[in-house]
């Protein structure tokens, strides 16, 4: 397997001014690149999901993607904190911690996970107070 485009991306911690924009890059990079709508689109919901909760629970955190040449794209979502307490919880469709400032803008219905999970191919968490890690893959 070869790696045939790498990013990174960067999310800060408590930035709503521009929530969904390294989602928005993501999609945009791939869309160049010819990425069938249809998986396009489950990546683009999966990412944002992921990208949001690093947002408005971790502490921001770090996102790579890979596309590989055998028709893969995987990313890891890392985080350095701290940590999701209960992961059968958070799993839980519906279930949130999300702060009352992160629901008043319209964020932290407790979907994110699940979400994720639903549109991936491939899904998993680890998580520690150390931080959270998700890494994800999509078949092309």
């Amino acid at each position: 397997m070869t790696v045939l485009l790498h990013e990174e991306f960067v999310v800060t911690r408590g930035d709503y001014k521009n929530a969904g924009s390294v989602s928005s890059a993501i999609k945009d990079k791939l869309r160049t690149i010819g990425i069938d709508a249809k998986i396009l689109r489950r990546i683009s919901i999966a990412c944002y999901e992921a990208e949001i909760n690093m947002l408005i629970h971790a502490w921001g955190g770090l996102i790579t993607m890979d596309v590989s040449d055998d028709g893969t794209v995987r990313f890891v979502f890392k985080d350095p904190g701290p940590g999701i307490p209960d992961l059968d919880d958070a799993m839980t469709p519906g279930f949130s911690t999300a702060s009352d400032d992160a629901r008043e803008m319209g964020f932290g219905a407790g979907m994110g996970l699940p979400n994720i999970r639903k549109v991936s191919d491939d899904f998993d968490i680890q998580s520690s107070p150390e931080g959270t890690t998700i890494t994800l893959g999509f078949h092309l």
